[in-house]
């Protein structure tokens, strides 16, 4: 049986583009081609699997126009995509 790759992702660190962008390599472990944008990463988790995405620390997540909400959406519809990547949002 294929262990599942837990991500945890802060999503106080998905406020600002770049830092976010920067942040979502290391904590996947991207190789170095990776674009650093949003179109890039749907790509990416696109083929990871079996994964399983953990957003905590998630006040970030209701600023209405926030980086770490669109970094959420990305991963919510590459889930969709890719039936080995679950996302998850702990309780704020």
């Amino acid at each position: 049986m294929t262990e599942i790759r837990r991500i945890v992702l802060d999503a106080g660190r998905l406020r600002e583009r770049e830092e976010a962008q920067e942040y979502l390599r290391e904590s996947f472990d991207f190789p170095d081609y990776y674009g650093r944008n949003l179109d890039a990463l749907h790509d990416m988790l696109g083929e990871i699997a079996p994964a399983r995405i953990e957003f905590v620390n998630t006040q970030a997540l209701g600023e209405k126009y926030g980086y770490a909400r669109r970094v959420l959406k990305v991963a919510l519809d590459a889930a969709e995509e890719n039936p080995g990547l679950t996302v998850t949002v702990a309780e704020r």
